[in-house]
């Protein structure tokens, strides 16, 4: 708890802050809608370019070492941004901070697959993606208060007292690996692990990237649909809180799921459910049609509540198992990326609806690949009877 999930919790308030008024900061600083557009997928950017060296900095240095290096750099960047005197300045500590944000959660989940056994991994892991996703629902709320207190910049003055707050945590209660320096912080090539892993990344690795490109896919084309279908600001942000609501609830549920039955138990129900919700998107006509299909989305994508996290943390080798997790997030963050790309082009192409049919095509694709391609990687040790029965006795 201490940790870990309380940490956790701070830094995603603190992002849930600052992350909403990006844009609205960058205009402030004579930003068109086009460069403040950019800025706000420079944080993004930060976080895709920096997951490789995120892997050699846990490797070197260890988890609690890249944690507070992490976390030094968000906060340097967030100081940067709230005094920053022009837009492209402003541009460069969102990046940063993006890359600071990259390090801590490559070491959170490095910490995490080391020090939980595998028979509890999924509800460690789901129960930490559920902190991240209450943390970044209570967020902008956090920073709505802190905006009436000190502006604009005041989201960012939180997200520094969370972040400091998270880090002293993390000094006081996280250990590196006790597995002596020499494992600790092995220099495993970069390369040698993914040639080594490549099957996985061509199976589990495309998987990633369906959930995480329909996860990112969903924030774009629900509210463009919802306001193509002629619905205002306030009934989107309430569809989305009732989406929000639906995958909080189902967090633990998942992970249980995970740890019983398997990882595939929760990864292919939460590929199929979220495309079924995007190929039904376009179908809808009024807010409670749009509602119903939030709602499936959401309760989709709460199945997969850590999921991606599980699966990294049950493929990772002993050795090199930071280089893995850097590539591994890699891909999640190519998703994440990607998804939003792909909606643009297609809708630029054919249409809207066309756009949210063909992801919902990409996430089946995502789970046949990992119904059939992909191995169960919970491996439970097998149970030991100390007391011998009355036919073993001599």
């Amino acid at each position: 708890m201490l940790s870990v999930y309380f940490p956790t919790f701070l830094f995603a308030v603190g992002q849930g802050a600052v992350i909403p008024i990006v844009a609205l900061a960058a205009k402030d600083l004579g930003a068109s809608l086009a460069v403040a557009g950019f800025i706000v997928a420079l944080r993004g950017i930060g976080v895709l370019v920096f997951d490789v060296p995120a892997g050699w900095l846990v490797s070197r240095f260890g988890e609690r070492r890249a944690m507070a290096a992490g976390t030094v750099i968000v906060v340097v960047s967030l100081a940067g941004s709230a005094w920053s005197p022009s837009p492209w300045l402003f541009g460069v500590f969102t990046f940063l901070m993006g890359c600071g944000w990259s390090v801590w959660l490559l070491a959170r989940l490095n910490y995490v697959s080391e020090s939980v056994p595998i028979e509890l991994r999924g509800r460690a892991l789901s129960t930490l993606g559920g902190l991240n996703r209450v943390g970044s629902f209570v967020g902008p709320f956090a920073g709505v208060v802190a905006a009436m207190l000190l502006g604009l910049d005041g989201a960012y003055y939180l997200h520094i007292i969370t972040a400091a707050a998270a880090c002293g945590f993390l000094l006081i209660y996280v250990r590196d690996g006790d597995d002596g320096p020499a494992a600790a912080h092995e220099h495993i090539n970069f390369t040698r692990v993914v040639r080594e892993n490549a099957s996985v990344f061509f199976t589990a690795g495309v998987g990633a990237i369906a959930i995480q490109s329909l996860r990112a896919t969903r924030q774009s084309v629900l509210p463009l649909w919802a306001a193509h279908i002629g619905l205002d600001a306030a009934q989107v942000s309430l569809i989305f809180g009732i989406s929000m609501a639906m995958e909080m609830t189902l967090f633990y549920p998942a992970g249980s799921a995970m740890d019983r039955w398997g990882r595939k138990s929760v990864a292919i129900p939460c590929l199929t459910i979220m495309s079924v919700g995007m190929v039904l998107l376009p179908l809808t006509g009024e807010f409670w049609s749009i509602t119903a299909v939030g709602l499936v989305i959401g309760f989709g994508n709460g199945l997969g509540s850590g999921i991606i996290m599980t699966l990294g943390a049950d493929f990772s080798p002993a050795i090199g198992r930071a280089q893995f997790l850097g590539a591994w997030r890699l891909c999640g963050d190519l998703g994440t990326a990607g998804g939003p790309l792909a909606v643009a082009g297609l809708t630029a192409l054919v249409t809207l609806g066309g756009a949210s049919v063909f992801m919902g095509g990409v996430g089946m694709f995502g789970a046949l690949l990992i119904l059939f391609r992909m191995p169960e990687t919970l491996r439970r040790a097998p149970v030991v009877d100390p007391q011998p029965t009355l036919t073993q006795l001599p």
